[in-house]
């Protein structure tokens, strides 16, 4: 297979694009193994967004109900012409899948999960856009890079824990299921990778806010060498008094700083803010 996908690509004149952060997969046992472990089934709709070469697409397809996949290379359509000749179950869209209108996608299809081989550069925004915004995402499951993985599935007080961390812990169980060697790609990075899966379980963490919340952790992390207790104080504009009551209310040490928080910590946290603000 992927002598096959080279060959297309050469034949259709396609050349790696940096910006987009292109590097394909054809492993075919790797992007069995992905659409395997992510819980879609063949009921099941699939978004996947940069489906570059279709590659995965075309496995997800064979396993899946139907695979929506976003692509912003329009140079790829030839290949891809190619690539799902005979997959009636697939639909391509040319389109910069964060400018898409989350809300209206999901009242088209309704429940559906994320398989994607993410481009680097957009990991974050992505991931925070499907969490944020979308309301029927049960589950994604995506290639990252491989100290982005880190960060996503990160435990406080590691160096690793930061906001994302704890952005994601409110809506989703986030666990790596693989690492993947930079050889396994075409053309291959500068980095290893990693396959992350995000359960996505509402009310995992309950909180009056969910706003609060995300300030609270936004703040906390502003600035990794203050303490909590200053992020607090210039964050929501409280007394040293005020912040240090907060705290004491919540058993937090009030020479704690952000990292040392877990996601639960921080839901305890926010909600004591809420009550005082």
């Amino acid at each position: 297979m992927e002598t096959d996908i080279k060959t297309i690509l050469t034949e259709c004149g396609f050349g790696f694009k940096k910006k987009f952060g292109q590097n394909f997969i054809t492993d075919k046992n790797l992007l069995a193994s992905i659409v395997a472990q992510s819980g879609a089934g063949e009921q099941d709709t699939v978004l996947e967004i940069g489906c570059g070469a279709g590659t995965l697409t075309a496995q997800i397809a064979s396993k899946c109900k139907c695979v929506i996949a976003y692509e912003v290379d329009t140079s790829l359509k030839p290949v891809l012409e190619r690539t799902l000749a005979g997959v009636d179950n697939a639909e391509v869209v040319f389109k910069d899948f964060l400018k898409a209108d989350l809300g209206e996608l999901e009242r088209e299809i309704g429940g559906y999960y994320v398989i994607a081989n993410l481009p680097y550069y957009v990991t974050t925004p992505l991931i925070t856009k499907l969490l944020e915004e979308g309301r029927s995402c049960k589950g994604l499951t995506v290639m990252v890079q491989e100290e982005v993985a880190d960060r996503l599935c990160a435990r406080e007080n590691t160096p690793e824990y930061g906001a994302i961390t704890a952005v994601i812990a409110l809506r989703a169980k986030a666990e790596i299921i693989k690492r993947v060697p930079r050889t396994m790609f075409t053309p291959r990075p500068n980095v290893d990778s990693a396959v992350v899966r995000l359960t996505v379980e509402e009310g995992r963490l309950p909180v009056s806010d969910e706003r609060i919340y995300k300030k609270t952790v936004h703040a906390a992390f502003s600035s990794r060498r203050k303490t909590l207790e200053n992020n607090l104080v210039n964050v929501f504009k409280l007394t040293r008094a005020q912040a240090q009551e907060v705290l004491a209310a919540c058993s937090i040490d009030l020479k704690a700083r952000g990292e040392t928080l877990s996601p639960e910590a921080f839901a305890r946290l926010s909600d004591e803010l809420c009550r005082r603000i």
